[in-house]
């Protein structure tokens, strides 16, 4: 492999999380669209501003992005992602090179209220384990990337609404999300 071949190390986007936060999503890594603009789900195809919007029944999709963050906060919910920087060339999981997982024994302390993870896609779901062992409800979901077809939004819909859902252990902390 010749230098100029050479994938160039990545690094990901800051975590938008709050001491209250209830529910991470949680996805792999961001495309070159969002690594490019600097934001979560910047794809104009990616599905993840709708399927969330529909999950906590407010438009952030229409939102300025700006103003995304501080409502998605407002609902309980944060974003970040499994890795903190790899080595990739595009935007396909496959690509990735090198994965330098995030430091996620901070959570705790950064959001003592976390109760769930939901792992945008079947990448980020490699965490799952880890994370429910910590104790952390977890959820594995339909990625919201345009290169995942084979749900349609509805079908994708059903299993992200599982996210706002109540549980049995944490019933309170349910309640306290809207």
């Amino acid at each position: 492999m010749t230098p100029s071949t050479l994938s160039p190390t990545l690094t990901g986007l800051a975590p938008v999380l709050a001491p209250d936060t209830r529910v991470l999503v949680l996805g792999s890594f961001p495309g070159a669209a969002s690594l490019a603009a600097g934001r979560y789900y910047a794809h104009p195809r990616n599905q993840f501003w709708p399927l969330i919007s529909a999950v906590l029944n407010e438009d952030l999709a229409s939102l300025p992005y700006e103003e995304r963050l501080p409502r998605l906060l407002a609902h309980g919910f944060g974003l970040w992602d499994v890795l903190a920087g790899c080595e990739r060339e595009g935007s396909l999981d496959s690509a990735i090179r090198k994965p330098a997982a995030n430091d996620f024994e901070r959570l705790r302390s950064l959001c003592p209220a976390l109760a769930t993870v939901g792992f945008n896609g079947q990448a980020a779901g490699k965490f799952a384990a880890q994370f429910a062992a910590a104790g952390y409800r977890t959820l594995v979901l339909p990625s919201s990337s345009p290169a995942h077809m084979a749900l349609d939004f509805a079908q994708k819909l059903a299993v992200w609404r599982r996210l706002a859902e109540p549980w049995e252990d944490d019933p309170a902390a349910q309640a306290a999300l809207f």
